[in-house]
């Protein structure tokens, strides 16, 4: 196996890694996968990677039920620097208007990562939100959505976004979707990256 392979698959287990130990409250392995100014933005939350283990570990002690499933992986590779999109799907659980409801939120990870002494690592995880959908976890209850707070957010996170809302979160209504300016802003971000320049 070539030594672009080899990093490739080392940046896969480390996203694999991410998920596992976040989903499973393993904290100490799960700041593992970050450098130390590594930074997290999500719909609920944008801050340091310690802030994030922080906050996450608070709501996994509390019961909040957030989830991740991974799918297909790209990485592209330009010497000690990486950006690597992974297709995923967020789970959560809650009481949206006290009907307890499933949302199910498909997109990518889109990271920036770095090889430093010998080790990836994080250096930044920007969600891309392409499409969601909330269900009644019981089929049978009806649950009626206020139309104005779901257009306040965009198509691919809209209904996620509701039920953050709902249980007391400050959702970022401008995170990147499928197409426009937002994601294309962070492929160009992407771009300047493994050319090498900062943040």
């Amino acid at each position: 196996m070539g030594g672009d392979a080899l990093e490739r698959l080392a940046i896969r287990e480390l996203v694999e890694n991410w998920v596992v130990w976040r989903d499973a409250g393993d904290w100490e392995r799960f700041r593992t996968v970050w450098h130390a100014d590594g930074r997290m933005m999500a719909t609920w939350f944008q801050g340091t990677a310690d802030e994030f283990i922080a906050v996450s570990r608070a709501g996994f002690d509390k019961g909040v039920s957030i989830l991740h499933f991974l799918g297909g992986n790209s990485v592209d590779l330009a010497g000690s620097r990486a950006v690597s999109q992974t297709k995923m799907t967020i789970s959560q659980r809650a009481r949206v208007h006290e009907v307890p409801v499933d949302v199910v939120c498909t997109g990518r990870f889109y990271d920036f990562l770095e090889k430093r002494d010998g080790r990836w690592g994080l250096v930044l995880r920007q969600p891309i939100y392409e499409k969601d959908r909330m269900d009644p976890v019981d089929p049978a209850a009806r649950l009626t959505l206020d139309p104005a707070l779901l257009q306040r957010f965009p198509e691919g996170y809209r209904h996620l976004a509701y039920l953050q809302t709902q249980i007391g979160f400050t959702v970022k209504p401008d995170m990147p979707g499928l197409k426009g300016p937002e994601v294309e802003a962070l492929y160009a971000r992407g771009r300047t990256w493994l050319a090498g320049r900062p943040l």
